[in-house]
């Protein structure tokens, strides 16, 4: 599986569906990218494929400064899995091509 290409992702937060578009580089295990919501721009950090998996986190400063950490798959040509949600704990993310 690569994780090459745009994606649609939406996150299950305590606050209600965030949607964000996600693009990513997958070159052998490293991965890159930036993520966009809200007409703001995240850098991919720390990006890994492993076992399978894209992990990778994201340091969001709007509307208080927490570091996101995903965990996603593929399924079915989606992505599917978790994101830390710093102190306010996990939640599902999916996402779909773009």
């Amino acid at each position: 599986m690569s994780f090459n290409g745009s994606w649609n992702i939406v996150m299950k937060t305590p606050m209600g569906d965030r949607e964000a578009v996600l693009t990513l580089a997958q070159e052998g295990d490293a991965l890159t990218g930036t993520m966009v919501a809200d007409g703001n721009s995240l850098d991919v950090q720390d990006g890994k494929v492993e076992d399978g998996r894209a992990k990778w986190k994201a340091d969001l400063t709007q509307p208080m400064p927490i570091t996101l950490e995903f965990d996603v798959g593929e399924e079915g040509g989606n992505l599917d899995g978790t994101v830390k949600l710093g102190m306010f704990g996990s939640s599902g993310v999916s996402g779909t091509p773009a």
